[in-house]
């Protein structure tokens, strides 16, 4: 009996959807479905890479890379469609299976990038890789065979044994510091019962508020949060011990002694990290992780965040001499406070470029955002249509789902939007993808993109405040790089790019938020239709630069943190759970960052991205895809911006390669020579002052 056969036939994973696009059935899906489905798809590919490495045939591409390319169709099916519905929608049965079947997928990839058969025909295959004419398929075995040996397909069985461990724990604590924060998260939100407490907060927000809880079944109103450490509404509350309360429970979470407290899974995660990067040959596991991104080692990281540290603490004390100024002027003593400074910082915005962003909000409503900014630059630049699909199903009621089509009216892939919050949905926002793109097995992409919006109460309009429309633009160059993706191979598709890149395309994105050609279309009263005023229109573009002192120094505590953490060797001493905070301490203060009004943009026990994702020792990827960011952003405006030519330029050279081929010399293609530095540090403020 085959793997597959053993599969109820009912179970929607047997088969590849016959929806368009291969959607994902999600009507029919159950969670019952899912354990049977991964057990099968686990047993199916390995017996594809027992039947490659039993193959008696020439070691060859068709013999080995594209079989090694095609194994693992069910597992990958259901697995897209899991980790996406955990990361959207959890619920408690999906966290029973998350338990199961994180470390079954751990000890599964280590079977295969472990197994001596594979890796004898793949090191045969890649001694002879000059022989290889096509660069993709070249850098696709190189890909293969680093895999192989960073994974310790090298190691003695003692070692390979250990290095199974470590990594079926370190999936086991991944998923346990995400449910730990999550519902950490969800107990510390601030229940106001006093809706007078809650003056400066737009009217919007206000009844998001009390629609949080109402759904959980509290008098008043709910300030849920949101994952880094400053939050939204601190922007505009009035009420400063109001404001102290949110900010703190914000910091506090992962950190109280609780059965929620992160520290524990944390420092367990960094001491198996640390021996799993010594196991393979590394001084830890930065250099391990570094190694196989563009920037190659620790010290060209270090380098990046060290030499801009200096600059932005300057950049950000002038600010905050200034913000202590208007908080004594209201009559309070003492030091600025954490919370209060992203209230005084929009009182001068206010002023200084009559910038009112709560006032801003009605001409930001989401659907207007999203077609006549977000969709109409994608129009605009690559010559992309989209066509909503009310005849597909989502697996929320509210996600919408939206067919793609190219200049010559071919359809390109699908795009599910998931725009609002809820209590079973992880904080932040992001792009996934339900199906790659590869021309080798026939797929086109269907990708998703998640934020994080409370919801307004029903009949209501869905209006966005300026990070939020950024961070819509920002996720949506996500989607453009795994939509736009035109490979061979799947795992060189999309956003399948060094960690330190990946972020490039999105970053880039952004820079048609502000563009003024598009604000004038998308930026519109939601119930006059009366365009963004001129005078508020210059405002919110003045004022892109004004706070860049604040904003690079949370980037950069964050960013050293995490380096800090994975920079450890395995011979130094454990750091315990009750040392976490002194350890960032440390950190901050060895780098001069420790401003004790300007907390990290994460700190370690909700730090999220290197705890509970992929960015372990990859934070630093923000700043350096932002380097690359910001001079491409000057050659699109050289080009004469939301430019057809230039788009197109940038898709063929950029977002259609995926990993295809290196992304450096793709950036060079682009720009006509290698990066420069200048243009991030104009960005935020940090070139010396005459």
């Amino acid at each position: 009996m085959t793997p597959l056969s053993s599969l109820d036939p009912a179970n929607p994973f047997v088969q590849a959807s016959d929806l368009p696009y291969g959607l994902p059935p999600f009507s029919r899906i159950r969670e019952a479905h899912f354990l049977p489905a991964f057990r099968a798809g686990q047993a199916a590919q390995a017996a594809e890479i027992a039947a490659l490495v039993a193959d008696e045939r020439p070691v060859s591409v068709a013999t080995v890379l594209h079989p090694l390319e095609a194994s693992g169709a069910l597992l990958t099916r259901v697995s897209q469609v899991f980790f996406n519905l955990a990361a959207a929608s959890m619920t408690d049965g999906l966290r029973e299976i998350e338990d199961e079947v994180n470390p079954l997928l751990s000890a599964h990839h280590d079977a295969i990038t472990m197994d001596a058969g594979l890796f004898a025909k793949i090191s045969a295959l890649y001694a002879d890789r000059d022989a290889i004419a096509d660069e993709e398929t070249r850098r696709l075995l190189t890909r293969h065979y680093d895999e192989m040996v960073r994974a310790g397909a090298g190691l003695s069985s003692d070692d390979q044994a250990r290095l199974r461990e470590i990594n079926t724990e370190l999936a086991k604590l991944s998923a346990t510091f995400r449910e730990d924060l999550r519902s950490d998260a969800n107990d510390l939100a601030v229940h106001v019962e006093d809706g007078a407490r809650l003056e400066g907060l737009p009217e919007d927000a206000i009844a998001a508020a009390k629609s949080a809880a109402q759904g959980r079944g509290l008098r008043g109103y709910l300030l849920t949060l949101t994952l880094p450490s400053l939050q939204p509404a601190l922007t505009t509350l009035k009420d400063r011990k109001l404001r102290q309360s949110l900010h703190l429970a914000s910091v506090l979470r992962g950190r109280r002694d609780n059965v929620y407290d992160t520290r524990p899974t944390l420092t367990r995660q960094v001491a198996l990290r640390a021996e799993r990067a010594a196991l393979l040959g590394y001084d830890s596991h930065a250099a391990y992780a570094v190694a196989d991104r563009t920037a190659k080692d620790v010290d060209a990281v270090m380098k990046l965040l060290t030499g801009l540290a200096g600059p932005a603490v300057e950049n950000a004390r002038r600010d905050q001499a200034e913000l202590t100024e208007r908080l004594h002027a209201d009559g309070f003593e003492g030091e600025l406070q954490p919370w209060d400074w992203a209230y005084y910082a929009e009182l001068v915005a206010q002023e200084r470029f009559s910038r009112d962003s709560s006032g801003l909000r009605p001409y930001f409503e989401l659907h207007s955002v999203l077609r006549n900014g977000i969709f109409a630059a994608a129009e605009g630049l690559y010559g992309l249509r989209f066509v909503r699909r009310e005849d597909l199903t989502g697996y929320e009621e509210d996600v919408e789902i939206y067919e793609v089509f190219d200049a010559a009216g071919a359809g390109l892939g699908l795009v599910l939007t998931d725009w609002y919050t809820r209590d079973a949905k992880r904080g932040g926002a992001w792009m996934s993808s339900f199906r790659d793109q590869s021309r080798l097995l026939g797929q086109a992409p269907v990708i998703v993109i998640n934020l994080n919006i409370s919801r307004p109460p029903a009949g209501s309009p869905t209006l966005l405040t300026l990070d939020e429309v950024t961070t819509a633009f920002h996720e949506f160059g996500h989607v453009l790089h795994g939509l736009l993706s035109d490979v061979r191979y799947p795992k060189l598709s999309g956003t399948e790019v060094p960690e330190d890149f990946v972020e490039f395309p999105s970053q880039v994105n952004e820079m048609w938020a502000w563009q003024p050609e598009l604000l004038r279309r998308y930026a519109v009263h939601h119930r006059t239709g009366e365009p963004l005023p001129a005078t508020a229109l210059d405002a919110v573009i003045s004022a892109q630069s004004y706070g860049q002192g604040y904003a690079t120094v949370e980037l950069l505590a964050a960013a050293l943190l995490d380096q800090a953490w994975h920079q450890r060797r395995a011979t130094d001493p454990v750091i315990a759970p009750a040392e976490v905070d002194q350890f960032e301490q440390q950190v901050l203060a060895a780098h001069g960052l420790d401003l004790q009004a300007v907390p990290p943009r994460y700190g370690s026990t909700y730090f999220e991205h290197i705890f509970g994702g992929d960015y372990s020792a990859g934070y630093y990827s923000y700043l350096w895809s932002e380097v690359l960011d910001a001079d491409t952003v000057e050659w699109f405006l050289a080009q004469g911006g939301l430019d057809r030519k230039a788009g197109e330029k940038f898709r063929s050279e950029v977002l259609s390669r995926g990993d295809s081929v290196d992304p450096m010399a793709a950036i060079q293609k682009v720009l006509g020579r290698p990066p420069r530095l200048e243009p991030l540090l104009e960005r935020r403020g940090l070139l010396p002052t005459e």
